[in-house]
């Protein structure tokens, strides 16, 4: 079994381009879905070969123009194929697609197995804390996007480049910011997680996330 998880890393190292979303991303949130399954009764496998593939069709999503690409759906759809030719059983790779199918924050797609809810929650949680401050400006850098910018208009901000959704798919990446991602995301997020664990995490990763966007507010100002 090893080696099929060793063939399914290097199938999907050679999709990704990213560094938001790169191999470093899939093994932290690998890491931290063992973690989050200590104890738990999973199914190791299928959380192992879901965490391996989640991301498979993210950089395609970002290369997508149409902005209707879902890299979760797809992405399921791809390890599929991959892990149908590696020999898993139908059984699981049905659980494992419908583990990456639910990964994402900004669907409607909700996991139901505890397998997808740790990779949702492990997922999740590389928004926030000292690594969601690094990814959200290395997403910032790739997207031409604003390292300082607060809105008088939240709801119309929702309304004009979220779809009117507060957790809609970003129409216009360059007028998107931390900041934004705050008031749209992140100080909703361990509301949105699922394992007792994780909201732990959670909640002292998204105050270290305000922490710094306040301490970066105050430099940019000329108060420190």
């Amino acid at each position: 079994m090893q080696d099929k998880f060793q063939k399914i890393r290097e199938i999907v190292e050679k999709e990704l381009s990213c560094s938001a979303h790169d191999m470093d991303h899939v093994d932290r949130v690998y890491n931290l879905c063992l973690h989050l399954a200590k104890g738990e009764k999973v199914d190791i496998d299928v959380l192992r070969a879901a965490v391996l593939l989640h991301d498979i069709a993210k950089s395609r999503e970002y290369n997508d123009k149409t902005g209707t690409f879902d890299h979760a759906t797809e992405g399921a759809k791809i390890a599929g194929g991959v892990l149908k030719k590696l020999d898993f059983p139908e059984d699981k790779i049905k659980h494992i697609k419908d583990c990456i199918i639910s990964h994402r924050y900004k669907t409607d797609n909700k996991p139901k197995t505890l397998e997808a809810k740790i990779l949702f929650d492990a997922d999740k949680l590389e928004a926030v804390g000292a690594i969601g401050v690094v990814r959200a400006y290395v997403w910032i850098g790739k997207n031409n996007g604003r390292i300082y910018y607060k809105l008088d208009n939240l709801d119309e901000y929702i309304k004009n480049n979220l779809g009117g959704k507060i957790n809609g798919k970003v129409k216009d990446r360059t007028i998107h910011s931390p900041q934004i991602e705050l008031e749209t995301k992140v100080k909703f997020l361990v509301d949105r997680l699922f394992t007792k664990k994780a909201k732990k995490i959670g909640r002292e990763r998204v105050k270290y996330f305000k922490e710094f966007l306040h301490r970066l507010e105050k430099e940019i100002k000329g108060k420190i």
